[in-house]
């Protein structure tokens, strides 16, 4: 987060309103002197893609919404851009199936049953 570190997106925009809005705007943009959208991106899926499956065995990552926003836009090979639109909800659970270059998401079918006493 180079300057911005520690603090709140609210803050660092009322300190540099211009270069928040360069760095929302631009994904390769890095007016705070920290990792560009682009790079951190692209660190996330360097990571997922060292991942080892062919044991089959899965691998928890508790993880900052941050990462795990980073982690779905590299899966889905979506525009960095998208990163902004995920809403990762704390202690929520995301699947990421697949190997390198080939990863998708699971939703697990959770069906709300009604208790009745």
């Amino acid at each position: 987060m180079g300057r911005w570190r520690g603090l709140t997106l609210g803050e660092a925009m009322a300190r540099e309103p211009g270069a928040v809005d360069t760095w929302l705007a631009d994904p390769r943009g890095t007016p705070h002197g920290g990792e560009s959208l682009l790079d951190f991106i692209t660190r996330v899926g360097g990571w997922l893609d060292t991942r080892p499956v062919e044991d089959g065995g899965r691998i928890v990552a508790v993880a900052e919404p941050s990462v795990i926003r980073a982690a779905l836009v590299y899966a889905l090979k979506a525009p960095p851009s998208t990163y902004w639109n995920i809403d990762v909800r704390p202690l929520s659970t995301t699947t990421v199936t697949g190997r390198a270059g080939r990863w998708s998401l699971r939703f697990e079918g959770a069906s709300a049953q009604t208790s009745r006493a």
